[in-house]
């Protein structure tokens, strides 16, 4: 009996001390859950113009991540690629730009028409050093001005 008695005392006391010294267990490693790779579509491009914007009326941003750690990748290449207005993919409708310091980026187009039976939708390429490359797409909610969209990158191996 002594011995339960000494254990919950050592119990006690362990507790005690990480409420006082604010210890904490250690966490899990946080990850996240990669972006699931789309149809790269018939209409990519190579070597868009680097620019944000391509039209007027829908935002979309979010944040470069790696599965890995959850951690923001800066300076990824993303790459846009959409149907304009009239519903056919040209040179105005391609951009390029790159995540911000903190993985941010942030894309202005026209609200994306659906075509031939396909919903509305936004080709994507992500790609960077020590990432697999990324190929998605983002399919904008009919009545919305805007969407987020985080694009979490596998790290190569």
């Amino acid at each position: 009996m002594k011995q339960i008695a000494d254990i919950w005392r050592f119990l006690g006391l362990a507790f005690a001390l990480t409420m006082v010294l604010g210890m904490q267990a250690p966490a899990a490693a946080e990850t996240c859950t990669p972006t699931a790779p789309d149809a790269r579509g018939p209409f990519y491009k190579p070597d868009a113009p680097v620019r944000s914007s391509v039209g007027k009326g829908y935002v979309l941003s979010g944040v470069v991540k790696s599965s890995g750690d959850c951690a923001p990748v800066k300076e990824a290449r993303i790459e846009f690629w959409l149907a304009g207005p009239n519903k056919k993919y040209d040179d105005e409708h391609r951009a390029t730009l790159y995540s911000d310091g903190s993985g941010a980026y942030r894309f202005e187009s026209n609200f994306p028409p659906g075509y031939l039976g396909r919903p509305s939708h936004i080709h994507i390429r992500v790609s960077t050093k020590g990432f697999r490359t990324l190929v998605t797409q983002h399919y904008p909610v009919k009545g919305r001005s805007e969407g987020v969209f985080d694009l979490v990158l596998v790290p190569e191996r």
